[in-house]
């Protein structure tokens, strides 16, 4: 397999050494390895770099690697090995339920992390991904940014929860109704499965900032909404 070929494999980590021990050993084992140093670099790697499998750090200069695993998981499908030296089991839950695959402590052995990385890459089964950025009508939707903006206009000013409910509308894919349960799931938690009136007050606040684009999230009574044009409009 050439250089150009091999599987890329994307490494999250703040740790210099790490990097320097992980790169050629990638690179002997026949991957291509990429680096990112925080979660920012990480997530713009990722995007750009399209990796077949990511080893993230849970301990990152800029954010929590566990809050990093659903950004990640907003726009990739590539399995998520975490690299860690917290052991406590509530951590390594914490990290598998947002996402992650698989979990290796530091310090670990290389031929443990490698077989590890070959039994993600195997089960794979992951449904595929939204695209890294979705666009419908003039609204451009950019999952690893979590960024909103209309064309030709700066990025739009949303709350966290407004960008959740815009990103899992965008991300179930134009013309496909997803239900208010689902949304209240995806948004708020399992916890909150009754409480439609968060989401009624939540995608009208949406339209209200989505302004000219406001008729892309379409309301289907009694059951969700539907994200995308009308059927009319998108010919």
């Amino acid at each position: 397999m050439s250089g150009l070929d091999a599987p890329r494999v994307l490494v999250i980590d703040d740790e210099p050494q790490i990097h320097r021990f992980l790169a050629p050993a990638l690179s002997a084992s026949g991957y291509a390895p990429l680096r990112a140093e925080t979660g920012a670099e990480g997530l713009k790697r990722a995007a750009e770099g399209a990796p077949a499998l990511i080893l993230l750090d849970l301990g990152l200069p800029d954010m929590d690697g566990k809050a990093l695993i659903p950004r990640l998981r907003g726009f990739t499908a590539a399995p998520i090995v975490i690299l860690s030296a917290r052991e406590q089991e509530a951590e390594k839950v914490a990290a598998l339920d947002a996402g992650a695959d698989d979990y290796v402590e530091k310090p670990f052995a290389l031929a443990e992390l490698l077989a590890r990385m070959r039994a993600v890459l195997r089960r794979g089964g992951r449904p595929a991904p939204a695209a890294p950025v979705v666009r419908s009508g003039p609204l451009e939707v950019d999952f690893a940014r979590r960024t909103a903006r209309l064309e030709g206009q700066p990025p739009l000013k949303l709350t966290p929860r407004e960008w959740d409910l815009l990103a899992a509308l965008a991300r179930a894919g134009e013309g496909r109704v997803i239900t208010q349960r689902q949304l209240l799931t995806a948004v708020w938690g399992p916890a909150h499965l009754e409480d439609a009136q968060y989401l009624r007050v939540y995608i009208g606040h949406l339209r209200q900032k989505l302004g000219p684009a406001a008729g892309l999230i379409r309301t289907e009574p009694g059951i969700g909404y539907r994200f995308g044009p009308a059927e009319e409009e998108a010919g």
